[in-house]
Parts: C-alpha cells; structure tokens; sequence
C-alpha cells in the first residue's frame, strides 16, 4: 500500500490530531527550513526555535556561557528575522548564505522568523518533525519512504498567507513519495486517487493542487527558478536585494542530511 502523504498548506489548515502517528515535513523554503538545513550541515551543534524576539534573547541569558553577539568560540547565537529583516542585536539574520561553517560550527543557534519556527511550533503532536528543503530534498524523502508512517506536508506560508515556493515543495515531495527515484526538479504526473484509494477529504484536494502546481511549473529549470522567484516570498525578498538567497533555496540536493525537531528538548538536531 502507498504511503499515505497529505499536504497541509498552511498550519492554519491543519488539526494537531492529523499529526498523530505521523511524521510532519515543515516547509519554509524562503527561508527558514533552507537555513536550519545549512546551519546543521556545517557544524552547528543544535537550532533552538521560539515564536518571540523578546523570547529568544530569554533564552540566550538562560545558557551557562553564552557568547557576546558577534563573538566567536563555542557557545550561543541568535538568529532570525523578522519581515525579512536581520533583527537588532541578532549575531545573524536568515539568510542561508550567512550560516557558514565559520559562523556557526560548534555553536547552538536560537532561531526565531516571521513564519517558519511558528509552522515548527504547531507540530508538536506529530510522531516525528523533520526539516525539508530543496536543499535535502532527495535525502528527506529516502527517510520518509524508510519510515513509512503517514507524512505531512506543512507549509508556512508567508504572512499569513498561501505562498508557491513552499507548495512547489510540498507538490515535489508528495510526487517523489509515489516514484522509485527522486527527481529534480521534473517529477512524476500523478493523482491524489493514484496515492490512497479512499474517499476524498480536504487534505486530498491540497495535496492534489500541490501535485499539480509542481507538474505545471517544474517543467523546466528557468521556469522553476521564476515560479519561486515570482511568489510572495520570492518577491518579498527580491525588494530587499536578496535574489542570491532564492538562487540558494532553489537548489536541488546539496546536503545529504535531515534535520529533526525533538519537541521534548526543542532542539532541532540530526540524529
């Protein structure tokens, strides 16, 4: 039987009991998940997401030896954004580009955005909360199809709102979940009735046009990098000058690594 796979486009459109006996995916391809997936990848110790600012610099005073903003050493840094902006006295904005080996190596981040920690944060009933992104596309799904329990597909959105960079994704995970290979970034054309033989739900309905968007506009690579550079997080970062962050976002596979939530510790590490 086909592993059941349900998209959820924004956290708004699901109920924490969907989560239960399940893994959630969440996805903020511009660009929280992106971020965390390169600040593990070079040597972070663990991510630690918060909804607030003033929660975030809460924590930071509560580490044993935490670093002054800036320095270097082992110890802790803040991160994040808000409206896409690096936040005052943050060591770090979002920026994926910014999270180094040299920056981050041996350190514990405390991470807080304007969508992305609090789409983390409303999965805290699901079995397990992975961390997916173009990035580690192909070894995200490896891990879901190895798992086998029901996958969920939460999408931050931006502001609030639906955005496609995050529904493209979801469209090419829950594509990938239904092929022998991963592809990237042309995947498999297939149905909602091809993935479960039941009736359909609401979940059915995201998870198809999600399906759809992906076949539609993965047909080519520039028409992939424009459908994300043209989104409202797309564009949202474009106004701000950080059309190398969508460049980033958008590749596929870079890392062979997926991050994991544990909800008991809120740290966001590989396990």
């Amino acid at each position: 039987m086909t592993q059941p796979v349900f998209v959820h486009m924004m956290p708004q459109f699901l109920e924490a009991e969907q989560l239960r006996g399940g893994i959630a995916v969440v996805i903020d391809i511009l660009r929280a998940s992106t971020t965390m997936v390169h600040a593990l990848a070079h040597g972070a110790t663990a991510i630690v997401p918060c909804k607030t600012v003033d929660e975030a610099w809460r924590l930071k005073s509560s580490f044993a030896n935490p670093t002054k903003s800036g320095g270097g050493g082992s110890g802790v840094l803040l991160g994040g954004e808000r409206q896409g902006q690096p936040i005052d006295g943050f060591d770090l904005g979002n920026s994926p580009l910014a999270y180094t080996a040299e920056a981050v190596a041996g350190k514990t981040v405390i991470f807080t955005t304007t969508n992305g920690t609090r789409a983390l944060l409303a999965c805290t009933s699901s079995d397990r909360v992975l961390i997916g992104a173009f990035v580690n596309r192909a070894a995200l799904v490896r891990l879901i199809k190895e798992d086998g329990r029901p996958v969920h597909l939460v999408c931050a959105g931006t502001d609030g709102h639906l955005t496609a960079e995050d529904i493209l994704f979801a469209g090419a995970v829950a594509s990938d979940l239904t092929s022998d290979r991963v592809t990237g970034p042309v995947g498999p054309v297939i149905s909602v009735t091809q993935m479960r033989g039941d009736e359909p739900t609401s979940n059915d309905v995201q998870t198809q046009m999600a399906v759809d968007y992906y076949a539609a506009r993965s047909s080519d690579d520039n028409t992939f990098l424009e459908t994300i550079r043209r989104s409202r997080g797309g564009q949202n970062l474009l106004r701000l000058g950080l059309d190398a962050d969508i460049e980033r976002a958008s590749q596929q596979n870079r890392f062979e690594i997926v991050p994991e939530w544990d909800p008991s510790s809120n740290r966001v590490i590989l396990r």
